[in-house]
């Protein structure tokens, strides 16, 4: 437990630079008179009560956290009830399925908004209303940099989607309904219908795709209330523990409660655990990894497989499993995985939460309440969830989720007993997502049920951003043969919500010069999962030669940017194994207490 004494005075709230600097009368009476013309009174802003910032999220553009808009409202009742000050702002919009070429280059974008916000503007503390996908990494990496007491309140998922008496997963639908429609199963009017089955109610993705993950990720971390991540948005309790978060802030800014006391090695630990245990979506590491950086931890993938690849998977929920958010927070939600994993050791119960208690403490008595959603440690679903870090002569680091690795896709491609978790076969390689959909299904290509089909220019410099684009369909003509998924590799991401076993995130990408560059139609691939190695086929001569003739040509070569911010992105982003941060970014921490922002008059 955090000691409670330790409390600040109305005096070294950070506020008190811009309202009642007695030093420097001119800039307070700048900063007070201004605020004041819409109604907030002189002795609110003067009379030593916390100013907490609520960054709101949610917006027409970005529908999965557009609820927010009315859930803050509850926000600023429990703020104001423990004697704060409420101040709201907006983040960035960021929403998944619309933002094109992709809502990865919004992540960043956001990110430095809110660490300027964050920075230089009279708080004392902050709410940070997440749900989105990349809403949760972008504000809690400004959090982990700026280090003002903060708080993660996630909108919760979608109500569960059905189609008759059949579940109906957000995104996880999208990926079978599309091989559906290429069989010749049902037509496009029929596909749109299915899909929109899925969205029945405000939230965001109802299966444990990657905004559940990153909110789920949040309360592993210790950054939210316990048990909050994923409350269904339209539920009663969303709406209160919304105003709970709201008092909680105000309290946290009396006890000086900061990020750096909550996001520690063991925090990050737990994170990983937890990601392992519910499916969790295989952008999870890239986000985490890029929050450990700003916050000074060093993490990296190979940790995501030494610390988690050997948790069982616990959450029966889609795309691992066959259940949805509803019956996920029904059974217990994150605290029951909390507590499975702490039952067996698998945890750091002392970490710290926002509560200011610990998670073990957090999570006492909160075991599943219905086994078959939520299994026991010792009834998994899969023994060994977690992710792999592959490597080998193409790239220095993959992942591969196998958590959602199919008995029939085992059988087909990782069960030879001469050979056991390995394949080999031909590659086809494609350029962008565009010169996927433009050839896929060109018989020249020759793609058989052997054949690896290979993504690149998809990373954060290729695409730009990095696209989910690697989990590819098969040539409709094989699907028509009952053939659904090839193997798939790519220097690209794929949706959380896909139950593809790709091989994904490779780095350094092709437009980095990374040797999925070299690759050619034909060329043969090695996966051998015990050995934790993709290899091409090809001897270290002949590699060499084709580096060279890549590099007489001015070396791979990617679409022109299209916006300034392309281009700043494309200059400075490092590779998605290292988190796609931005270059020089990560070495700036705790800089309200570091730098305090000059004055401007």
């Amino acid at each position: 437990m955090r000691n409670s004494e330790h409390r600040i005075t109305p005096d070294q709230l950070r506020s008190r630079w811009w309202f009642d600097n007695p030093e420097h009368p001119g800039t307070t009476a700048l900063c007070i008179e201004r605020y004041m013309n819409y109604g907030i009174t002189l002795e609110e802003l003067t009379s030593g009560r916390p100013i907490i910032g609520i960054c709101q999220s949610g917006s027409d553009l970005t529908p999965c956290n557009r609820h927010h808009i009315e859930l803050v409202k509850r926000v600023k009742e429990g703020i104001r009830a423990a004697g704060g000050v409420p101040f709201e702002f907006p983040l960035h919009p960021i929403h998944e399925n619309a933002r094109r070429p992709t809502a990865a280059l919004d992540r960043n974008l956001a990110y430095l908004g809110l660490v300027e916000v964050l920075h230089g503007y009279p708080l004392d503390g902050v709410v940070l209303t997440t749900g989105c996908d990349k809403t949760t990494p972008a504000s809690l990496m400004a959090a982990a940099t700026v280090n003002i007491p903060a708080i993660v309140l996630s909108g919760g998922p979608m109500l569960n989607g059905w189609h008759g008496n059949e579940r109906v997963g957000s995104g996880t639908v999208v990926w079978e309904m599309r091989k559906r429609l290429a069989a010749g199963d049902i037509d496009y009017a029929e596909f749109l219908s299915r899909i929109t089955d899925s969205a029945p109610s405000v939230g965001h993705c109802n299966t444990m795709g990657t905004a559940s993950t990153m909110n789920s990720m949040a309360e592993a971390l210790g950054m939210s209330l316990p048990g909050s991540a994923m409350i269904p948005a339209p539920y009663k309790e969303r709406a209160m523990v919304a105003y709970d978060t709201g008092t909680r802030i105000v309290d946290m800014v009396w006890e000086d409660l900061r990020p750096s006391d909550i996001l520690t090695r063991n925090a990050f630990e737990n994170a990983i655990c937890v990601c392992s245990a519910i499916g969790g979506s295989s952008n999870a590491p890239i986000h985490i990894n890029a929050i450990a950086r700003h916050t000074g931890v060093a993490l990296t993938n190979d940790d995501w497989q030494s610390v988690g690849h050997d948790i069982p998977l616990l959450a029966n929920i889609m795309p691992a499993g066959a259940y949805l958010g509803e019956e996920f927070y029904r059974a217990g939600g994150v605290p029951a995985i909390l507590h499975e994993l702490l039952a067996a050791g698998r945890l750091h119960g002392e970490s710290l939460t926002v509560n200011g208690r610990t998670l073990a403490a957090n999570i006492l008595g909160r075991e599943t309440r219905d086994p078959e959603v939520i299994r026991r440690y010792d009834n998994p679903l899969v023994d060994r969830a977690g992710f792999l870090n592959l490597k080998g002569n193409l790239f220095d680091s993959a992942l591969m989720k196998t958590s959602v690795i199919s008995a029939g896709f085992r059988q087909r491609f990782l069960s030879d007993p001469d050979d056991p978790n390995a394949f080999e076969g031909p590659v086809a390689v494609f350029d962008g997502s565009e010169d996927y959909h433009a050839r896929i299904d060109d018989p020249r290509l020759d793609i058989d049920d052997r054949t690896i089909l290979v993504m690149r220019g998809a990373g954060p410099i290729g695409h730009p951003g990095g696209a989910e684009v690697v989990n590819m369909q098969p040539p409709e003509a094989l699907i028509r043969r009952g053939i659904e998924a090839l193997p798939c590799i790519g220097d690209g991401r794929q949706s959380g919500t896909s139950g593809s076993p790709s091989i994904l995130n490779a780095s350094p990408e092709a437009a980095a010069g990374g040797g999925l560059s070299l690759l050619e139609d034909g060329d043969r691939l090695r996966v051998d999962l015990d050995r934790g190695e993709v290899m091409l086929l090809v001897d270290d001569a002949e590699l060499v030669a084709r580096r060279g003739r890549l590099e007489q040509q001015g070396g791979y070569r990617y679409p022109a940017h299209q916006t300034p911010w392309q281009e700043i992105q494309r200059t400075l982003v490092e590779p998605l194994d290292q988190g796609m941060t931005l270059k020089g970014a990560t070495e700036y921490q705790d800089v309200a207490r570091q730098s305090p922002p000059r004055d401007n008059h």
